[in-house]
């Protein structure tokens, strides 16, 4: 994987307006990983992919994060200054990308999920959500050496699976502690990657189209030139043009 030049940031932002979360996830990483297909990047682990994001967003933006969120009891407003560090899981990657649950007569073989998987799921409801998700994931399930149906298994079985695959995969899924200053309510708030990494693109890329505007117009240069320019400098023209 490599960083990604101003021109490749601005093509992965225009393809993306039109584009879904996972797919813009996918068009970063094909991008910063010329030498992989995008079916292996599609078959990446959601924690595997979303550590490579992590990776690139630190090339890009820096280290450090700020995000925004609101307390689910009195609705005050917190601000969160954290580094990527602070949420990088150290772990290796999974060793095998078939896993076994056996419990109380039961043996499930599974997989964990992708992209490829994210992309199909059309629920917005999260216990349906994951249902439709586990059918795409669980390759096969027994109950005493027999073939046993899907719809059929016990929910704590099913619930010990998707313990497995947070287990197996911990960077997909981050969750933040988090204790509101002014009613002292704590829970957890889950950061997302992808939407955040997104968010602050297109941020960017506005900016800096604006910036391009407004030096072409006052000089007359093309977008290539005034991209190729070190920001401080291009900084500079702007508040020449400004004055």
């Amino acid at each position: 994987m490599r960083a990604l030049s101003v021109p490749e940031l601005l093509q992965v932002w225009e393809r993306g307006l039109t584009q879904s979360p996972v797919q813009r996830a996918l068009t970063l990483l094909s991008i910063a990983c010329p030498d992989s297909s995008a079916k292996d990047l599609a078959e990446l682990s959601i924690g595997q992919r979303d550590a490579c994001l992590l990776t690139l967003r630190e090339w890009v933006f820096g280290s450090q994060l700020v995000s925004v969120v609101d307390c689910p009891k009195c609705s005050d407003r917190l601000e969160l200054t954290f580094a990527i560090a602070d949420i990088r899981v150290a772990s290796a990657p999974p060793s095998t990308s078939i896993l076994f649950l056996e419990m109380d007569a039961y043996v499930v073989r599974f997989r964990l999920p992708n992209s490829s998987d994210l992309a199909v799921i059309t629920a917005s409801d999260p216990a349906i959500a994951q249902e439709q998700l586990l059918k795409r994931c669980l390759l096969e399930t027994h109950y005493k050496q027999e073939p046993h149906p899907l719809d059929q298994m016990p929910s704590e079985v099913l619930d010990s699976v998707v313990e497995q695959m947070a287990l197996a995969d911990p960077q997909a899924e981050v969750k933040l502690s988090l204790t509101c200053p002014a009613c002292q309510h704590v829970w957890k708030s889950v950061f997302d990657i992808v939407s955040y990494f997104w968010d602050e693109l297109n941020v960017w890329a506005i900016r800096l189209l604006r910036e391009v505007h407004v030096l072409a117009s006052a000089y007359g240069w093309h977008e290539a030139d005034i991209l190729a320019m070190h920001p401080h400098r291009r900084q500079m023209y702007l508040e020449l043009v400004s004055r």
